[in-house]
């Protein structure tokens, strides 16, 4: 049986995730798990023991294969034909980035008043720099977890492609 904890005995940890050439799909899991509390060995569905997290460079995330183009949001206005749509590349020629990460972790989360306390302790940041470095966070190296974590550039491959082609044709 899982042992009640009272709210004075909750302590909420601070971790801080760089989102670089991060998939937004792993990123979006594991942030949920966090905020949900499922990392802690005193977890209860029911009361809010996660932890805070931040997530910076957000504006970096990347998506694999064509999601980025062709994943859709859906929301409705409430009217007779108020569907309305919109995808990841919308979002971000918007200014919108944060939204993208934000929608991934709200729909892992269930549904509820508790969902929306939970989400209120996820901290998204444009660049590096974000104010709650009083708080000591937790760096996490997502993309040291597992290789599939992050999408290394297109460049990066390219360079790597090259050198092993120029490598054959020396030999």
């Amino acid at each position: 049986m899982t042992p009640f904890i009272k709210k004075k005995d909750i302590q909420n940890d601070w971790y801080i995730v760089n989102a670089e050439n991060l998939v937004v799909g792993r990123l979006a899991s594991y942030i949920s798990k966090v905020l949900r509390g499922k990392n802690k060995t005193k977890y209860n569905p029911n009361q809010d023991n996660g932890d805070f997290v931040i997530v910076t460079n957000v504006e970096k995330l990347k998506f694999t294969g064509k999601k980025f183009t062709n994943k859709k949001y859906y929301k409705h206005t409430g009217y007779p034909g108020g569907i309305k749509d919109t995808t990841p590349y919308e979002l971000n020629g918007k200014n919108k980035s944060q939204e993208v990460l934000r929608y991934a972790v709200k729909r892992m989360l269930p549904g509820g008043s508790l969902a929306k306390k939970q989400l209120s302790k996820l901290k998204m940041y444009y660049g590096d720099k974000h104010p709650h470095e009083t708080q000591n966070p937790i760096e996490i190296n997502f993309s040291k977890l597992s290789r599939k974590n992050s999408i290394k550039t297109i460049w990066a491959q390219i360079k790597k492609s090259k050198s092993i082609n120029h490598k054959k044709k020396s030999n």
